[in-house]
């Protein structure tokens, strides 16, 4: 068993209570503005902007530190394209057959139908994979605990910098999806988590309106 070994911790900093108010309202404030895009721009995105937030997702907590993710950034529109053929067709056997009506009601005020555009529009697509095994530095095969709490983790990481970064985002979960597997090349130990459009809105765009929960209703203090 390897020995723990432990380094002071870095470049903690902490703020006055009224500065520390001060930035927890401010992040409030940014992330509330975020929302789900389904109409995008085709203008390009920076590769050192999506590459930043990626390495951002990178620095969430995981189970033993085991890191159980990998991000796939698709770009190139013929991936594009099959990857939205395949999405849509999973998505018509949804709508059509297997969802309950209770769903599809709960669907209908996002208006929400198979038909998956934004998949090829959109100038990138960051599929997610949750990796249940690894390797050792010896080669020696591990299993990876709490994968899906991690990669969760690590995705609300990458959405919120993304959204930092002045992009839009949409999580989209088809169901299931394991053409990503075959379509990205991805080895079958590793299980799609969602595929995250990313990019530019659409002048004109609209959304939903809806509204969030209020703090009464999402949070207990005991």
């Amino acid at each position: 068993m390897t020995e723990p070994s432990f380094i002071p911790l870095p470049e903690y900093e902490e703020y006055p209570v009224e500065e520390s108010v001060r930035r927890a309202q401010q992040f409030h404030q940014e992330v509330e503005r975020r929302r789900t895009v389904r109409d995008y721009s085709d203008r390009e995105i920076s590769p050192e902007i999506l590459e930043s937030c990626l390495r951002a997702a990178g620095t969430a907590p995981s189970g033993a530190n085991l890191q159980p993710w990998h991000f796939v950034v698709v770009r190139d529109p013929e991936v594009k394209k099959q990857i939205r053929l395949a999405a849509e067709e999973e998505e018509r056997e949804f709508y059509e057959k297997r969802a309950p009506q209770e769903w599809l009601d709960a669907l209908a005020p996002l208006g929400t139908d198979e038909n998956k555009p934004f998949l090829e529009r959109a100038p990138a697509l960051i599929a997610v994979f949750a990796q249940r095994f690894g390797n050792t530095d010896d080669g020696k095969k591990i299993k990876h605990y709490y994968a899906v709490e991690s990669v969760g983790l690590a995705t609300g990481i990458l959405i919120t910098a993304l959204h930092h970064a002045g992009l839009a985002t949409l999580t989209h979960t088809p169901s299931p999806m394991k053409f990503l597997n075959e379509i990205l090349k991805r080895p079958s130990t590793e299980t799609p988590f969602l595929l995250l459009v990313v990019g530019y809105p659409e002048s004109g765009t609209v959304v939903p309106n809806i509204q969030k929960k209020p703090l009464d209703e999402i949070a207990t203090f005991v």
